[in-house]
């Protein structure tokens, strides 16, 4: 029986180890490069109609009308992430999504926030070998202004996310959190 290998990308939302040596590598800085070269379009924008269309070609899928996001916005690849309807997402955010970043409908995030599904082993020999996890945000949460979001957490339907957290863990849905790393606070 033979076996189909997974591209660099299949791999990558996987969650498996990317090596910096990866044969498959140049693929990956392909897609960078783009979309270093679209997010200075992006970025220059005059509308919000104008922001969601650069966008969606940064993220090879069309933004809802109904979403709107401040510019400047900054992505390292854009190909991973998925935005849903009703999105709000304020000024100076970074989305670091080779890992994958899922925002479902109604999820309103404050300025500055970092989404990050990408670390690296703490040992020096391997240190450059990509570890990737996905972020989910479920619907109706609220991540405020200046807040991370680290890989593999997923943030709870109608949670919140307190201003300059660090969310290192899953939140459940209905609870607030806040501090670094960010702690339970409250239920809703």
């Amino acid at each position: 029986m033979s076996q189909t290998k997974k591209d660099i990308f299949e791999r990558m939302l996987a969650s498996e180890a990317i090596p910096m040596n990866d044969p498959e590598y140049p693929k990956l800085f392909e897609v960078v490069s783009r979309t270093i070269e679209l997010s200075a379009a992006l970025n220059k924008s005059n509308s919000i109609d104008e922001i969601r269309r650069h966008l969606g070609e940064i993220t090879g899928q069309e933004i809802d009308e109904s979403t709107t996001v401040f510019i400047p916005f900054h992505t390292n690849f854009g190909k991973h992430t998925r935005l849903g309807k009703n999105v709000f997402i304020n000024h100076g955010c970074s989305f670091l999504d080779l890992g994958g970043i899922t925002i479902e409908d109604d999820v309103m995030i404050g300025p500055r926030v970092n989404l990050v599904t990408e670390d690296h082993p703490v040992d020096p020999a391997t240190r450059k070998t990509l570890i990737l996890k996905p972020i989910v945000v479920k619907r109706n949460a609220w991540i405020a202004a200046g807040a991370t979001i680290l890989p593999g957490v997923t943030v709870g339907e109608n949670s919140v996310v307190a201003a300059g957290a660090v969310v290192t863990d899953d939140i459940p849905d209905n609870t607030v959190v806040g501090g670094v790393p960010a702690k339970f606070i409250k239920a809703i």
